[in-house]
């Protein structure tokens, strides 16, 4: 069995912890038990990407999306906004700001890059895992893509069941309301769903083996 170089993962390891240690630092730092609570999800899910990395072998472009989505993440709650940007909610961070106002928010770009990757990171294990009968590669039907993006929704919807958690554990989070977390799941829709949509156009099929 192949396995990935150590030289091209440990930039990618070097990257999140870097990041992870700032983010660690400045939460400690303005008692911020929000984003110490989401530090130590964030690494559980690195344990968890590392185990499903030993097992299917994820791409190098795979393995650095997430690492994008986890700065983003962290960029959103622990940076301060200028003075003057239009934000939601009563935090200036990154996460409450206005991209368009009263229309797109940080927070909703972060949600669809999030989960559309996790749609991409669902058929990457499924396409490993199976075969057509043939002995094919599985192709990225309706049905197939249908499955992936579903399951990148679900990982939307355990996110907000974290957050929900941390509402009712650590007084003062910038999670927001109802309304934010329909929005969350909306942005969850569309990012898997353009996710689904560009592994329809961009995967190639593959010829079954001969005998």
């Amino acid at each position: 069995m192949s396995t990935s170089p150590p030289a091209k993962l440990l930039p990618v390891f070097l990257f999140n912890g870097a990041y992870i240690a700032i983010a660690a630092a400045l939460s400690v730092s303005r008692r911020n038990g929000e984003f110490i609570f989401y530090i130590l999800v964030m690494l559980v899910l690195i344990a968890v990407m590392s185990l499903v990395h030993s097992r299917v072998k994820l791409t190098t472009g795979l393995l650095w999306a997430f690492s994008m989505w986890g700065l983003a993440h962290m960029a959103g709650g622990l940076t301060p906004l200028p003075a003057g940007w239009p934000y939601n909610g009563d935090q200036a961070v990154l996460y409450s700001w206005w991209l368009i106002p009263q229309r797109l928010k940080y927070d909703q770009i972060v949600h669809a890059y999030g989960f559309g990757i996790t749609t991409w990171l669902c058929w990457h294990i499924l396409r490993n895992a199976l075969r057509q009968p043939d002995g094919g590669a599985v192709r990225p039907t309706f049905g197939m893509l249908t499955l992936c993006a579903a399951a990148g929704m679900g990982f939307g919807a355990l996110n907000e069941v974290l957050e929900f958690i941390a509402v009712l554990t650590i007084p003062n989070t910038n999670v927001g309301g109802y309304e934010n977390t329909a929005w969350d799941m909306v942005s969850n829709l569309v990012g898997s769903t353009i996710a689904a949509v560009v592994i329809r156009v961009t995967t190639s099929p593959e010829r079954a083996p001969s005998a």
